[in-house]
């Protein structure tokens, strides 16, 4: 099968689950790459902590913070929603900037990213990503402010409302009457881009080697592994990733390296047009269809 044949069943069977997104997976050595839309803008929720954790580590590399350094987490104070992490503490907190890093990349805690942002504040993470040779990501807002949808206003029973105003108030050129999901306002990105900040992670040439090789450890120590680590992660590949969830918009990009030397840089980042929050068959498909990508590119 012809890989123009094989990305128009896989879009199609996306389309059949009610699903769209920006697919690309290269093979980090060769460059060889197989996508579907690869270069559509897509907010993209805590996605945006890996660039954080870039430009947190390469400030500690210059000196400028202190791994180490203590600091306080008021209840109250940053005030993120969230299932895991210091959002859900009932007394002060005092957490060195290092374990923050944990926390905010690899239990995707958005208090302690919001810790993280109060020192290095979203434009110079923005800042810091140019620096790094990095386009096509947009850094330009923290935690909290994505977490101020419509959604944190209803009674959990009602959320499939914020869901469905997800999926109807959008634009044809990818605004949206919800600001967090409007790509000209959130912090956006495309599965090229992310795919680039992952080669240079990866493969690091204007990346510091020991700021790369943290963030890596970050990534490989990811709890959240529901959505493509099933099919990434075997007794013969290691999946390093991170997620980025928010109403109908879930994604996730790693890296699978496999013990035959073979490494390959995976981002998917979808909209659902299902208004549901739990949905188990979505997050299984995203996964399918990125492994059928990796596995086509694998074969050649």
């Amino acid at each position: 099968m012809s890989a123009e044949r094989l990305v128009r069943g896989l879009r199609r069977t996306l389309d059949d689950a009610g699903l769209q997104g920006s697919f690309l997976v290269r093979d980090l050595h060769s460059g060889d790459e197989l996508g579907i839309d690869p270069d559509v803008e897509f907010p993209i929720a805590s996605l945006v902590k890996v660039p954080l954790a870039m430009a947190t580590l390469e400030r500690v590399r210059r000196g400028e913070l202190d791994g180490a350094a203590q600091i306080v987490v008021e209840p109250g104070r940053i005030t993120t929603p969230g299932p895991t992490g210091l959002g859900r503490f009932r007394h002060p907190a005092r957490v060195a900037v290092d374990d923050l890093l944990y926390l905010s990349t690899s239990v995707s805690d958005g208090t302690a990213a919001d810790a993280l942002f109060a020192l290095t504040p979203p434009a110079e993470v923005a800042a810091a990503l140019h620096g790094f040779g990095l386009g096509g990501i947009r850094v330009r807002h923290t935690i909290r402010e994505l977490n101020e949808t419509v959604a944190e206003r209803l009674d959990p029973a009602d959320t499939h409302l914020a869901h469905s105003l997800a999926i109807e108030a959008g634009t044809a050129g990818r605004g949206h009457r919800i600001p967090q999901l409007d790509v000209t306002r959130a912090n956006s990105g495309s599965a090229r881009a992310f795919v680039g900040l992952l080669q240079a992670l990866w493969t690091p040439s204007r990346v510091d080697p020991g700021v790369a090789e943290r963030v890596r450890g970050l990534m490989a120590d990811n709890v959240l592994r529901q959505r493509l680590a099933p099919d990434f992660s075997s007794d013969a590949s290691k999946w390093s990733s991170k997620t980025g969830t928010l109403l109908n918009l879930r994604h996730e990009i790693g890296v699978v390296e496999h013990t035959d030397g073979q490494a390959f840089g995976v981002a998917v980042l979808t909209e659902s047009r299902v208004p549901a929050f739990n949905q188990p068959g979505a997050e299984a498909l995203m996964a399918q269809v990125a492994r059928t990508l990796r596995d086509e590119l694998r074969q050649h």
